[in-house]
């Protein structure tokens, strides 16, 4: 945590700002696009929905208050960009959630950045059956392992409630996996 803390101080000092964001970037550039990238799956996406956050994250480093930790601040501002796009891109192509997840798959299917194999795809499309933030959650705990207190704080929802979503998911995907 004090490491954390004196980044934390750099940043929100005019004179170390540019060189701490470098560090912040290192540190969390890639953990930012895998978060983003299992919410929007596509890669080139991903790349402009992490280039926002950081922006975002850069412009408003001097409002953090330390409520929670910097990991989680910054894991909200790429999850609510991430949805926000996922909001947009629905309405630009007048579909529903449901059928925007679909749309998504089927985007995942012809990326040839996709690394997956027939099981992945098949958990993906299990995944897109749920609602977002069983979605979310799932994803959050499954491919990033994350702790509820973490998701928590990103989620702004209560542990027990994200316990719940989770229990919730994982039986969902089980009858689908069973079912196909």
């Amino acid at each position: 945590m004090s490491n954390e803390n004196s980044l934390l101080d750099r940043l929100q000092n005019n004179d170390t700002k540019h060189e701490a964001f470098r560090e912040l970037i290192s540190l969390y550039q890639e953990r930012l696009y895998m978060h983003i990238r299992t919410i929007v799956l596509n890669h080139d996406d991903t790349d402009d929905i992490l280039q926002e956050s950081l922006i975002k994250i850069y412009q408003n480093i001097d409002t953090f208050k330390g409520n929670s930790q910097l990991f989680s601040w910054m894991y909200r501002i790429a999850t609510n960009q991430a949805l926000d796009f996922l909001k947009q891109k629905s309405r630009k192509l007048n579909i529903q959630e449901g059928e925007l997840n679909e749309y998504l798959i089927d985007q995942l299917e012809a990326d040839s950045l996709f690394d997956g194999d027939e099981a992945e795809l098949l958990l993906q499309k299990a995944i897109a059956t749920l609602p977002q933030k069983q979605q979310l959650v799932f994803k959050m705990k499954y491919y990033e392992d994350l702790d509820y207190q973490s998701m928590s704080e990103i989620l702004d929802t209560s542990v027990g409630a994200l316990k719940a979503s989770y229990h919730h998911a994982v039986k969902k995907i089980e009858l689908f996996l069973q079912a196909n």
